[in-house]
């Protein structure tokens, strides 16, 4: 059963920064692909995006022509989870609540056909716990796939089987994700996983570094960059994928693991502010 789907149909749930992306990856690689959201508005604007990232891609020379022309035409939006009953694989992508998380789970559980492949792209709670919202019957056929933004130039992604997981089944999905050019991992079912502990550990020293006034987060970022070969700096980041999520998946890991993972005092400030960065928000390297 480590091929189940010679051409596995694809879903993906929440028409956000990581479901979006991660939806025209799959497109991207010719495969059949169908996105959905809660309401028009955020798939209209899913597909404008997208848009701009192929157009983006094609100039800067990530994507050919052909790529950009076939991801076009691979990729579709629907309001109708229905529509998601002849997918092989479907990605829950929503906001990081674990609430929101099992609504969603339980109704593609509705949806989608017995065969299919359910995945979460949670960066935080442990699979064994979102695989609750299922039935018994499913749970081998569901894991973790968490991936990283942005997703469309970011290769890995950690995969996460739960207790019930069937390894058949994290074979399949090891070896679909790289056929469409990603770098998967292994990683045991623990809450923040592997990359998000590391991670956080560094973004909560380096917001301390500022509240002691250490450093600038300018010249840490220059500092992450120059001297340790980050690709991006911690404040880049932050602003990238937001403050508040940062603070959100922090006291996550803090529920789990303790002081070492508090968000830090000035983080949760600027958060309070609305300093959080992301596309409309001033950021750390904004606005200080």
């Amino acid at each position: 059963m480590s091929q189940p789907f010679a051409e596995p149909k694809i879903g993906v749930v929440g028409a956000g920064l990581m479901g979006a992306e991660i939806a025209l990856v799959f497109a991207l690689a010719g495969l059949d692909v169908l996105l959905t959201d809660s309401n028009q508005a955020a798939l209209d604007a899913a597909m404008a995006r997208l848009g701009s990232v192929l157009g983006r891609g094609v100039a800067r020379g990530h994507f050919s022509e052909d790529q950009r022309a076939v991801a076009s035409e691979r990729l579709l939006a629907t309001l109708d989870l229905t529509d998601f009953a002849d997918r092989d694989l479907v990605t829950e992508a929503v906001f990081e609540s674990l609430d929101v998380k099992s609504r969603v789970l339980a109704s593609l559980s509705e949806a989608c056909p017995a065969t299919c492949v359910i995945a979460s792209n949670t960066s935080t709670f442990p699979i064994s716990t979102l695989s609750v919202a299922l039935p018994a019957e499913r749970r081998p056929r569901f894991l973790g796939t968490h991936y990283f933004s942005p997703v469309s130039r970011m290769p890995l992604v950690e995969i996460v089987p739960g207790f019930d997981t069937d390894p058949e089944i994290v074979a399949w999905t090891q070896a679909l994700l790289a056929r469409v050019g990603k770098q998967p991992i292994a990683v045991r079912d623990v809450t923040g996983f592997a990359v998000n502990r590391m991670l956080h550990a560094m973004l909560i020293e380096a917001v301390r570094l500022v509240e002691e006034g250490v450093a600038t987060p300018e010249d840490l970022d220059t500092a992450c960059r120059f001297g340790l070969g980050h690709p991006i700096g911690p404040f880049a980041l932050m602003d990238n994928v937001t403050s508040s999520l940062c603070v959100q998946v922090q006291q996550i890991l803090q529920d789990s693991y303790g002081e070492r993972f508090r968000p830090p005092p000035l983080l949760k400030q600027r958060v309070a502010a609305g300093y959080v960065g992301g596309r409309d928000k001033p950021g750390w390297l904004d606005r200080n």
